[in-house]
């Protein structure tokens, strides 16, 4: 009897590790960014590389609290794996993005979501900053909502580049 029991455990407590692996090891959607100069760039074209995707608007005080941030970890991590994919909102003019970006000298990749596809991908993104981290195989491993606590932020990144 105490075998039986053992054996359900452990079968259970299998179950449940697998469960909890493959619940953190969510593939990220397989889309396209259009940069602000046009190019097409798919994520699984990314793949190497831990990439945070962050949909952001120009009219959103949190996330353009959160650029210099953006930067920093850019200009830190680049070099060892790290990218960005800021997504702007599909409501955000164009020309303001550009404005944007041109006047804060962004240094990571910028993508017009025009028709609001790549954040429909990602779960029908309404908010912003929302922001998802992505592994080297492609997964997501943390979503972010409004601001988030840097320190962990960056160790998060540290984790992801050393996996």
């Amino acid at each position: 009897m105490k075998k039986l029991v053992a054996l359900v455990l452990l079968a259970a407590i299998g179950g449940l590790t697998a469960w909890w692996i493959s619940a953190r090891a969510t593939p990220a959607p397989e889309v396209t960014f259009t940069t602000l100069t046009g190019q097409q760039i798919k994520l699984s074209e990314l793949r190497g590389k831990v990439v945070l995707v962050k949909f952001w608007a120009t009219s959103c005080v949190s996330c353009v609290a959160q650029m210099p941030d953006n930067i920093a970890n850019y200009d830190e991590y680049n070099a060892k794996g790290f990218d960005i994919i800021a997504v702007a909102m599909q409501y955000d003019p164009a020309n303001y993005v550009i404005n944007f970006v041109e006047t804060r000298k962004l240094p990571f990749t910028v993508a017009l979501d025009t028709q609001g596809k790549v954040a429909k991908a990602f779960g029908d993104v309404k908010l912003t900053p929302t922001a998802f981290l992505i592994d080297k195989n492609g997964n997501i491993i943390k979503r972010y909502l409004g601001l988030y606590d840097k320190t962990e932020f960056r160790k998060s990144i540290e984790k992801a580049l050393a996996g």
